[in-house]
């Protein structure tokens, strides 16, 4: 890998090279980045909107990605809203952004624009641009909205620096490579993505709104799609799906999620070319590390020393000091982003095994049974060793005596309908029995036909 270089602003990053074959790449249109580095997808107005407060809320992908290009060092602040933040949510953003302007690509949102906020129309029409881009471009807030599954959502202040700050040049020629992700880039797990596509220059190929894991895979396979990310339920539903064989990815990416060893090593032997690796990245802390040596957990020694983040297990959450790390909440002022010491606190727990360390899974998202801790991601990892399970979520039901139980949802890989499923029920039990604790251990399991996946690309957990 080489140096990374420092981009003054995405837009610059376009200038000087010979984009004409890199194209970003939606479910119906797409853009040439050398196109884009001549011209304009805000109709030629991207003049107006220098210095100002710039929310965009665009249906597709694709646009998103244009208007962030574009307005990267033209507006002093942009939001980037994702699709499915709910639309009640949005004058809260704009009041807390101080938003001026709301970039889409609908001729309008369903609400009542504030007095004073001007609306543009974003499109993958590329029209010529009537402002000179060598201009010295600003430094450009970056606000991204965190998915708490209940509440308001915070909004996270970042640079492009802090942004970009793990994204490295590859030896790979450019042309070699093809990115594309499940994520969707308005969530920090995609950005970084996009990111990386276009300030190393290469092509990316998105999702769309309404595209099914079908045609998403067709079509990335179509387009020779070599490197792609995605949170470990993307991929469990990308290996159910009949189009999985339409790619052959020579990286595959998880982060998101806890990557237990079910997951990674049938990736591995989905695709044997391939180098598979978990990443861990938040949208308050930033890229942490990249662990590429195919185990679940994460080597002692990363967290120890790692070039350029400083790390530690502190009450047995990870904590994050680095470039990478967002500034601060601009929704939330009494409420640090960091600690004195400018540890960002990630929530997420580990447990030392030997010289490892392994996820066990949220501070918040512990069941209590009867006084004792049960992490539902635990329970899930112990369950997806099963060679029948594709996929699982664990969860709690109210109990009178022990105030309440561990419930386990289990997606089964395809198999013949006389499949013996009472036998089936008392193996994984059996697998939970001799792996966990038996406070830990599901009292009642279901076998369902899918398991839904939040626009994060998360399970979508839940307590009955």
């Amino acid at each position: 890998m080489q140096q990374r270089t420092s981009w003054m602003s995405l837009g610059s990053a376009l200038n000087g090279s010979d984009l004409s074959n890199r194209f970003l790449r939606g479910a119906t249109a797409s853009v040439s980045l050398g196109a884009l580095a001549r011209g304009s997808a805000l109709g030629g107005r991207t003049e107006e909107l220098r210095g100002r407060s710039v929310l965009i809320a665009t249906t597709e992908q694709l646009t998103a990605a244009l208007a962030l290009i574009e307005l990267d060092g033209i507006a002093r602040r942009i939001i980037v809203c994702p699709s499915d933040l709910p639309l009640d949510h949005l004058p809260y953003v704009i009041h807390a952004a101080d938003v001026e302007t709301i970039v889409s690509d609908q001729s309008a949102l369903r609400l009542d624009t504030p007095r004073g906020v001007s609306f543009v129309t974003c499109s993958p029409k590329i029209e010529p641009i009537s402002h000179d881009r060598s201009a010295q471009p600003c430094q450009t807030e970056w606000i991204l909205l965190t998915s708490g599954t209940t509440g308001l959502p915070k909004l996270v202040v970042h640079t492009l620096a802090s942004l970009t700050g793990a994204i490295e040049h590859s030896d790979t020629p450019t042309d070699q490579v093809v990115w594309s992700t499940f994520y969707d880039i308005r969530r920090y797990g995609g950005l970084q993505i996009f990111l990386r596509a276009v300030l190393t220059g290469t092509s990316l190929v998105l999702s769309g709104a309404q595209e099914s894991t079908v045609d998403f895979l067709s079509r990335a396979g179509n387009h020779g799609v070599t490197h792609i990310s995605g949170t470990p339920s993307h991929w469990r539903r990308a290996l159910m799906s009949p189009s999985l064989d339409a790619i052959a990815p020579r990286y595959i990416r998880l982060s998101g999620e806890i990557a237990d060893q079910a997951i990674l090593s049938h990736l591995q032997s989905s695709f044997p070319h391939a180098r598979v690796s978990h990443a861990f990245a938040s949208t308050e802390a930033g890229v942490a590390f990249d662990v590429t040596d195919g185990l679940a957990g994460v080597p002692a020694s990363t967290i120890e020393d790692t070039a350029g983040v400083d790390m530690k297990v502190k009450d047995g959450s990870l904590r994050i000091r680095s470039t990478r790390t967002a500034s601060r909440y601009l929704s939330e002022p009494g409420h640090p982003l960091k600690d004195a010491d400018g540890f960002v606190d990630t929530g997420d727990m580990l447990e030392l095994r030997g010289d490892r360390y392994y996820f066990v899974g949220r501070r918040d998202g512990v069941i209590n049974v009867g006084g004792l801790k049960v992490h539902p991601e635990e329970v899930e990892a112990v369950i997806n060793r099963h060679a029948d399970v594709q996929m699982s979520l664990v969860r709690t039901r109210k109990n009178p005596v022990t105030g309440a139980l561990v419930v386990a949802d289990i997606v089964l890989k395809p198999a013949p309908a006389d499949r013996n499923i009472p036998a089936l029920r008392r193996e994984i039990v059996l697998l939970c029995r001799e792996g966990l604790p038996s406070h830990k251990v599901p009292a009642s399991i279901n076998f369902v036909p899918a398991l839904a996946v939040a626009g994060t690309g998360k399970l979508t957990r839940h307590h009955a």
